[in-house]
């Protein structure tokens, strides 16, 4: 039986096209994927992403726990900071990549991949056991108790104030300099990219991060399962005004490739280094000793390689998609590879997508073939990302 977000009733009330994914019965899209995509691109849209894994670590050793497991440098967030990062395994594959939050001095917020929750937890419980100060950190799950929506776009600042209680919002974590000081007391649209606060909602206490998928401006936020919905329609009553709509895994997977964001079990797996997903700036070597770190240190060294690559293509066919094979366009028998995500960009129309190649096949302005239906479609790579606000 799949699971249910606390918002699946909202998504059946608003018409929503509800698909599986990741064991979630989840909206794939409420309108069409075009105008969803487009209104994030130009207003705002709200997603719901509670089916993402939350989880605490905290203690005097969490830090260093956490940066004994994953590849970023967790000593230089403070208080109200956040980073993305990977979670390696000792062949230096990805068992997930998260965004790790110090949201107290001993406290971290862990935001994982739906579909790794049941991966994750025991690979960082298995981790914890063999830590030789596992007695002063503990692990908690809280993915079942915590629902979140994610709120995108350009005009998202203009109107997240006016959803929650910024009377209420002192951070609670540190005083981030930037911020009105007075009584702790600041707006939420006063956050900088990727810093989080705490906040109240409904009498609970909330998270609420200037973090996203998309490659627009906005805003994440975590609360309890039950006052989920009542932050969902608030943020729908509040927004309407300013264009915004809700949208589906569709445009979050057209919005998410145009700005070549990774996702899990396409462009990364067990298998796949950050090294070789162009993640490499994630991976701190410096910082001493984590899972994974001698394959990627020797691979930061050598070389890789396969890389992941972008590409566009450059005539009017059916969209790429995953799997499809990569060509030479030189030599037309050389296989390089396949498309791990693609799709037909709504912002730039053309066809677009990642994949991965050779290390000699990875330049830019690299022409290459793509196999659309039996039918090879030239192609290029192109830098990342490859949407941008100039386009």
């Amino acid at each position: 039986m799949l699971k249910c977000t606390p918002l699946h009733s909202a998504h059946q009330q608003l018409g929503a096209r509800l698909i599986e994914f990741g064991g979630w019965d989840m909206p794939v899209q409420y309108t069409s994927i075009l105008d969803e995509h487009m209104t994030v691109r130009s207003a705002a849209g709200i997603f719901d992403i509670s089916h993402m894994g939350e989880v605490i670590a905290r203690g005097p050793s969490a830090s260093e726990f956490l940066n004994r497991t994953l590849t970023n440098d967790i000593r230089k967030l403070e208080q109200g900071q956040g980073q993305y990062s990977i979670l390696c395994n000792e062949r230096g594959g990805t068992v997930d990549d998260l965004y790790a939050y110090r949201v107290g001095p001993e406290e971290f917020l862990l935001i994982i991949n739906a579909s790794r929750i049941s991966a994750d937890v025991p690979w960082l419980e298995r981790q914890l056991a063999a830590f030789p100060q596992r007695a002063n950190v503990t692990l908690e799950n809280l993915s079942d108790k915590l629902g979140a929506v994610a709120v995108q776009g350009p005009r998202v600042v203009q109107f997240i104030d006016a959803c929650l209680n910024v009377e209420q919002a002192s951070s609670l974590l540190r005083e981030i300099p930037h911020l009105p000081s007075k009584a702790g007391i600041f707006p939420i649209s006063a956050l900088k990219k990727n810093e989080i606060t705490r906040t109240q909602f409904q009498g609970v206490e909330i998270f609420v991060s200037r973090t996203g998928y998309t490659g627009e401006d906005g805003f994440e936020i975590v609360a309890p399962n039950e006052v989920t919905l009542a932050l969902w329609n608030r943020i729908l009553e509040v927004g309407g005004s300013f264009g915004l709509k809700p949208v589906g895994l569709g445009a979050r997977d057209t919005l998410r490739t145009e700005v070549c964001y990774p996702l899990y079990g396409h462009e990364l797996d067990e298998n796949t280094t950050p090294m070789e997903a162009g993640l490499g700036w994630v991976v701190a070597l410096d910082k001493g000793a984590f899972v994974g770190r001698s394959v990627l240190a020797t691979q930061k060294a050598q070389g890789v390689t396969k890389k992941l690559v972008a590409f566009k293509t450059a005539e009017k066919s059916a969209p790429p998609r995953p799997h499809y094979a990569i060509w030479s366009a030189i030599t037309p028998s050389q296989k390089l590879g396949e498309v791990t995500s693609g799709t037909q960009s709504p912002s730039l129309s053309c066809g677009i997508g990642l994949g991965y190649v050779p290390s000699a096949f990875s330049k830019p302005g690299t022409q290459i073939e793509i196999e659309v239906r039996g039918k090879r479609v030239s192609a290029t790579v192109v830098a990342k990302p490859i949407y941008r606000k100039t386009s």
